[in-house]
């Protein structure tokens, strides 16, 4: 058994950590953090894995299935298989802010006032970067900025800075 930065005891199937990207709607910009993340972190042996949802996902009109097409697009170009992230996208709750020893929004000034509104208990947990999303930067600068942001996370979780 391990136990975890949050107090929570796991058994060795369990054995990595948790990174909870977080968007808007968990439709494009979470849920490319999370299939890169995952991809490069298993590609360095890290035990970390990530996970992604929503801190309102009903203003998500515009979200047409289950993942961006923008974010198919770019995963496919990384060579990174998409199919296991083709879920509808999924609201944050409670037990996911638990279960995350690491916790990332990807725009301060969008997501910091819904994390502090929705879920204020969470707020200092959260660790907040500057990607925009599509109503300020096209995907082609957008995904290329989270792949950037998630490399500097895979080296500071491993330990290099």
């Amino acid at each position: 058994m391990t136990t975890h930065a949050c107090g929570k005891a796991t058994g060795m199937a369990d054995a990595h950590q948790t990174v909870l990207f977080l968007c808007t709607g968990n439709y494009y910009r979470s849920r490319h953090a999370e299939a890169v993340f995952n991809h490069r972190a298993a590609a360095a042996d890290l035990p970390w894995r990530a996970t992604s949802r929503g801190l309102a996902i009903e203003r998500g009109v515009n979200n047409h299935g289950p993942l961006a097409r923008s974010t198919v697009a770019r995963l496919t170009t990384l060579g990174i298989g998409h199919e296991a992230y083709l879920r509808m996208p999924a609201a944050v709750t409670h037990d996911d802010f638990a279960a995350a020893q690491l916790v990332v929004a990807l725009k301060d000034a969008e997501h910091r006032p819904l994390v502090i509104e929705r879920h204020p208990e969470w707020a200092e947990k959260v660790e907040f970067w500057h990607v925009h999303d599509v109503d300020f930067a096209t995907p082609d600068v957008a995904l290329p900025e989270i792949e950037e942001q998630v490399a500097r996370l895979i080296v500071r979780l491993s330990g290099g800075g």
